[in-house]
């Protein structure tokens, strides 16, 4: 019990080095470390037992396809000898996986936010709340860009909310509590601060801005609540880095700014509609600052502007520096399309920018991608380098979905299936095939039709991340 006699002491030495030291401590508004023997026995009870019943333990279910493995069952020249049937090999069996997350209920009709992978692929989905009661659960909003999603009680009823907060009131050395169930040993509360704001080089989702946390986040714990000491939902936890699988005091969550756009979709109609800003940018880095006059790296430089973008139209230029959204500063790419994407279609936004040497303000509205051509989403089977692929014709709400950047025409690699032709070639989602065999492929139609061709070789040229490749295949 020294160390806390000593504690208590040293609180005891704050108080008598007077007011000025008090003052120094106070961050202004309000928040400051407790002082005296009073505030250090103060409790964090009152905060859970406010918060703590809107946080529930989420099962999901999910049934996976399963075969005896032959390396022969998939091989072109096998099936070609022995027949199709016989090379597909024993009929797929169904087995099934369970995961275990977190979630927060955000509306007393019983919507629930947790995270996209706790439940995508689901076939059913129950929650449980801290009184030990369980439901059954509707996915109604599945948002993998945010790694978030939105769920619904079947069961019609009254239930305990989480008071939703802001999370740029958040500050650095703010007290915080995660709240979930960690390896599904039932919930857990957790203590720690707010270690940094956005981050954006944690590679979880499409939009990189999250609160980062010392407080023990663990596998269990995905959907659950980050409070502030107000009680109020500032963050849904998400992830850790970790090289063990437990917690060592670095864990990310989701700003609940971010966390509102989902929810609100949800309410109307279910599809996340998000602004376009229609350019590529660049971050900035040391030698560009240097070039650019800037103290620091910092803003988000204009690459590339696609025609009759909003950021065309708001007078964008190539070459521009961003440096403010709404009067926030951005320090890069990944800063801008986070102020962005917590605005809603239709509003504008207030940009400072830096052109030649000067500051300058412009108005960009908020719309969102247009569908120029017809999606008409297509598999492509067989054995070509595309068997397996799902294609969809690209346009600049396809191009913002994908995170296509490059102003790239043609159509678009939506997803591939594992160990099919198309993901042994080296094919990835964002591709964009723009030649199979010197022929221009405009359409999924296009690409569907080259793909039943039996060459000798195939030549193809895809885009990736603003690059042609070419590759050939015998």
């Amino acid at each position: 019990m020294g160390w806390i006699r000593a504690l208590v002491f040293a609180a005891g030495l704050a108080i008598g080095a007077g007011a000025a030291e008090a003052q120094w401590f106070s961050g202004g508004d309000g928040r400051k470390p407790p002082e005296t023997a009073v505030e250090i026995q103060l409790s964090f009870a009152p905060v859970v037992k406010a918060v703590a019943p809107a946080v529930v333990n989420v099962y999901a279910n999910r049934a996976v396809a399963q075969r005896p493995m032959s390396p022969f069952f998939d091989d072109p020249l096998f099936r070609k000898f022995f027949g199709e049937e016989f090379g597909a090999g024993p009929a797929p069996r169904a087995r099934m996986e369970s995961s275990l997350g977190s979630g927060v209920i955000v509306d007393k009709s019983g919507i629930i936010v947790t995270n996209h992978h706790v439940v995508a692929n689901a076939t059913d989905v129950k929650i449980s709340l801290a009184d030990k009661r369980e439901f059954d659960c509707d996915i109604i909003l599945k948002d993998e860009r945010t790694d978030l999603a939105v769920l619904r009680v079947r069961e019609k009823g009254v239930f305990p909310v989480a008071q939703l907060g802001d999370s740029e009131a958040l500050e650095v050395g703010d007290l915080v509590l995660a709240i979930g169930n960690p390896f599904g040993v039932g919930q857990t509360v957790t203590q720690g601060i707010v270690s940094a704001l956005a981050r954006t080089q944690v590679g979880i989702s499409d939009y990189q801005f999250f609160i980062q946390t010392d407080a023990a986040i663990n596998p269990g714990n995905s959907g659950g609540a980050l409070v502030d000491m107000k009680g109020r939902l500032v963050g849904i936890n998400t992830a850790i880095f970790s090289r063990s699988g437990g917690s060592i005091g670095i864990g990310f969550a989701i700003p609940v700014n971010m966390v509102k756009v989902v929810i609100e979709s949800s309410r109307s109609g279910g599809v996340v509609r998000r602004p376009w800003l229609g350019a590529d940018l660049q971050k900035v880095t040391p030698d560009i600052a240097d070039g650019l006059g800037l103290d620091r790296p910092r803003g988000a430089l204009v690459a590339q502007i696609a025609e009759s973008s909003p950021a065309a139209a708001a007078g964008l230029r190539t070459g521009d520096l961003i440096l403010s959204v709404d009067g926030v500063t951005v320090d890069d790419p990944d800063a801008v399309n986070y102020r962005l994407a917590t605005r809603t279609v239709g509003g504008k936004v207030a940009l400072i920018i830096r052109r030649a040497g000067k500051d300058r303000s412009l108005e960009l509205a908020l719309a969102a991608a247009p569908e120029t051509v017809p999606r008409d989403e297509r598999s492509i089977d067989g054995y070509s380098p595309f068997g397996g692929a799902r294609v969809i014709n690209l346009s600049p709400a396809v191009a913002e979905e994908l995170r296509i950047s490059g102003g790239a025409t043609g159509v678009a690699v939506k997803d591939v299936i594992p160990g099919s032709p198309a993901n042994r070639v080296g094919l990835q989602k964002g591709d964009v095939v723009v030649e199979v065999n010197g022929e221009r492929i405009a359409t999924t139609r296009d690409l569907d039709k080259a793909a039943q061709a039996e060459p000798v070789v195939w030549r193809i040229a895809i885009q990736r991340d603003g690059r042609t490749m070419r590759m050939v295949f015998r």
